[in-house]
């Protein structure tokens, strides 16, 4: 009779901890975190624009993106209107690398 009350009081003390699991997230709910870091904290220019070569040797089409970490402005060549990078000569994706344009002083701002 005894071990019957006890094993009783165990499984009601079990039932009313698995229900204080399930409702804590309806009663309690965690908090948005909005200040996550993202692996690559890029702003992706709308569109192409005329990429001035650094060096003033040529111009071409490309995209322009700023890496907001440094402030670091890249342009990404496309050699066409598209907004990604193509060449209609060959059938296989094309691989753009970037060359750097410029850079924004960001922690001059905070002056």
């Amino acid at each position: 009779m005894k071990s019957d009350t006890l094993k009783n009081l165990l499984l009601l003390i079990i039932a009313i901890a698995l229900i204080a699991i399930a409702v804590r997230p309806y009663a309690q709910p965690p908090a948005a975190q909005a200040q996550s870091v993202a692996p690559y904290s890029f702003f992706i220019e709308p569109g192409v624009q005329m990429l001035r070569q650094p060096d003033g040797t040529g111009q071409l089409y490309g995209r322009v993106i700023v890496d907001l970490r440094n402030g670091k402005v890249w342009g990404f060549p496309t050699y066409g209107l598209d907004t990604y990078p193509t060449n209609p000569l060959e059938g296989k994706p094309t691989t753009s690398h970037p060359f750097q344009l410029g850079k924004f002083a960001f922690e001059d701002t905070s002056k």
